[in-house]
């Protein structure tokens, strides 16, 4: 299993612009269409909503990749 670790310096970051900004898509379009195909999960839960909220301390796995989500300076 590849893992990636992903610094959050917000909040919140929507699924499908982590997607992108991880590397894992060119767009945030494209990251929208990787959600909607069912290949996304959110701590463990098939995850079809676009552009949900994620926060630190989530997990997000596409196929065997593993995207761990960490705060740095949040505000």
């Amino acid at each position: 299993m590849q893992r990636v670790s992903f610094g959050l310096t917000t909040d919140y970051i929507e699924l499908n612009q982590l997607l992108k900004l991880s590397g894992f898509c060119d767009s945030g379009g494209a990251g929208k269409m990787m959600v909607a195909s069912g290949i996304v999960s959110v701590d463990g839960k098939k995850e079809l909503r676009k552009t949900c909220k994620i926060r630190a301390g989530q997990i997000v796995m596409i196929g065997d990749v593993r995207i761990d989500v960490a705060a740095i300076g949040a505000n």
